[in-house]
């Protein structure tokens, strides 16, 4: 039973995040059908219609799908919202493969320097004024604090809003949350890494000075330097 000062949220996100984790780590692969609403119900100490709202979270990203009489069974990982901001922060709890932790920043490498270099003809006083205090909070509290991994997923956020590109802004919650539990991921291990921040710093400046090309070179050594600190975590 799911005890309420345990949970991390409302009991439906709570389960859903539960049943998220054990299938995008393989606890309950592909083509399994779930236990029923009532087993999952007495399992969780919670309603049905809890259980029920759970399942619908879990369909809307695409890992399961219910069919009556027939239960809800897990789909095919090509089916999976890889992208969504909960998929990746569940990917992270466990061990992602290095297939896919390469995927994420073969895409983080295709979006972030073009969009840097967007933002740095594009950016207002406003988000330029947000980069800069997210700067601040990191270089104060450190990327192994949560204070600093939010103002890192603040920062790489207002970049891609300061683009004015609607689709490049679309992303900015997924490019947030991939940077984010990437590191998150990787100071979980005691090993030692390169600062982040005068990279960030010197992407800042580029940006600031309204330096396109300045701003794509050093995003890419940022994000370079960020797959190696990840994949030797992965490593250890």
């Amino acid at each position: 039973m799911v005890e309420r000062s345990e949970r991390r949220g409302p009991a439906h996100v709570t389960i859903a995040h539960d049943l998220g984790v054990a299938i995008v780590t393989g606890r309950h692969p592909a083509s399994v059908t779930l236990p029923g609403e009532l087993e999952l119900a007495e399992q969780f100490g919670v309603s049905r219609s809890v259980i029920r709202e759970s399942l619908r979270m879990l369909s809307a990203k695409g890992l399961v799908e219910s069919r009556p009489k027939a239960g809800t069974r897990v789909r095919d990982r090509a089916y999976w919202n890889l992208l969504d901001p909960d998929m990746l922060a569940w990917m992270f709890e466990g061990a992602p493969s290095l297939d896919f932790v390469r995927s994420l920043f073969q895409l983080r490498l295709i979006v972030e320097p073009a969009a840097a270099e967007l933002a740095a003809l594009q950016r207002s006083a406003a988000e330029l004024s947000r980069m800069g205090h997210a700067l601040e909070i990191m270089a104060a509290h450190g990327l192994r604090t949560q204070e600093g991994q939010s103002a890192d997923q603040r920062f790489h956020a207002t970049i891609l809003q300061a683009t004015r590109n609607e689709l490049l802004v679309s992303l900015s919650s997924s490019i947030a949350a991939a940077v984010r539990w990437t590191t998150f991921f990787k100071y979980r291990t005691p090993a030692h890494y390169q600062d982040p921040i005068p990279l960030h710093r010197a992407l800042f400046e580029a940006i600031a000075n309204g330096d396109g090309p300045g701003a794509r070179v050093v995003t890419e050594r940022l994000i370079g330097q960020a797959q190696r600190d990840t994949e030797v975590a992965l490593a250890a």
